[in-house]
């Protein structure tokens, strides 16, 4: 980089705000990650080349913006379960499962500075994320950039190499598909600042000792869970207990470790007893979405690539 160490900390400080926009944009944490390093080696490789007719802030978001862009010309969408099909006919034990580049997954939470208005909570929600990856590439970062970032429409028309007229009318076009979409993780979605607090510790009770009878009664009568990369998912209190009992002996013996994630919401990450050994190993990270201090739904997303990026032991003890 042709520069001084200010061009290092520059891109530093940026780093939670672009990881935060790349994860918008493509809807997975580990991609954005590849992305931000890939920025950081584009920016090195062309900072010669910086002219300096625009800011450094808006010239690397143009970088990041391209490359986001073109990761995903060839992407298909991502989806949450609850939006790719109707809940199980039959409750059976779940074995196919899509790939991880079908998912939505969660992020963790990007740090916490007073000052940063760009990494806002709404913004970071499963369901908003899922509605995101409804509008075409270049309306999803025109909408980012404008509504989460509050950049001016001169802006972004820089930072795109759009007219500030093409980038209100893209504007136009995505706030209205996002109103008309309707996507049912976005009905489910209920989540506050902060979930019942009370509820999440009697969830942790009744799993821990899988107690199903006590778990079940926890959720909405319509209450649902959900697993990706799982594509199949279960709804209604009769099949919650039938799922339950199924796979008692998966679960039976797990541990619950609290964690933050996507802009500070609180959940909960499952360790299993391992197959060998007395030690627990990760599974998957609960995140309860709540209503009426029922659990309307719970998204265990069973990746556990996510505990090393969430800051998680690797192990626990029993």
């Amino acid at each position: 980089m042709n520069g001084t160490p200010l061009d290092l900390q520059l891109l530093e400080k940026m780093k939670p705000e672009l990881t935060a926009f790349c994860y918008r944009m493509l809807g997975s944490i580990d991609d954005a990650d590849d992305a931000v390093q890939e920025i950081y080696i584009r920016v090195w490789q062309s900072w010669s080349s910086f002219r300096q007719e625009s800011s450094h802030k808006t010239w690397i978001y143009r970088i990041a913006s391209n490359l986001c862009l073109d990761k995903l010309r060839q992407a298909k969408r991502r989806v949450l379960p609850v939006d790719l099909s109707d809940p199980a006919g039959s409750i059976i034990e779940p074995r196919e499962t899509l790939p991880d580049s079908s998912w939505i997954w969660l992020a963790p939470d990007f740090g916490e500075n007073p000052e940063d208005a760009l990494i806002r909570k709404d913004t970071l929600q499963l369901c908003f994320i899922a509605l995101l990856q409804t509008l075409p590439p270049r309306q999803r970062a025109v909408l980012i950039l404008k509504d989460v970032f509050d950049w001016s429409s001169k802006q972004i028309a820089e930072t795109l190499g759009m007219s500030p007229a093409a980038v209100n009318s893209a504007l136009q076009r995505a706030r209205e598909t996002m109103d008309r979409t309707r996507l049912r993780s976005d009905e489910l979605s209920k989540m506050e600042d902060e979930p019942d607090r009370d509820l999440l510790s009697r969830y942790v009770e009744a799993f821990e000792q899988f107690d199903v009878d006590r778990l079940v009664a926890l959720f909405h009568e319509e209450g649902c869970m959900s697993m990706p990369p799982f594509p199949m998912w279960v709804r209604g209190k009769e099949d919650l207990s039938k799922f339950f009992s199924l796979t008692r002996w998966h679960c039976e013996g797990s541990r619950f470790l609290p964690v933050k994630i996507n802009g500070g919401y609180p959940a909960l990450a499952q360790y299993m007893p391992h197959k060998e050994g007395s030690g627990l190993v990760p599974w998957g990270i609960h995140v309860l979405e709540t209503k009426d201090h029922r659990i309307l739904h719970v998204q265990n997303f069973i990746n556990t690539k996510l505990f090393s990026r969430l800051g998680l032991p690797e192990r626990i003890d029993r």
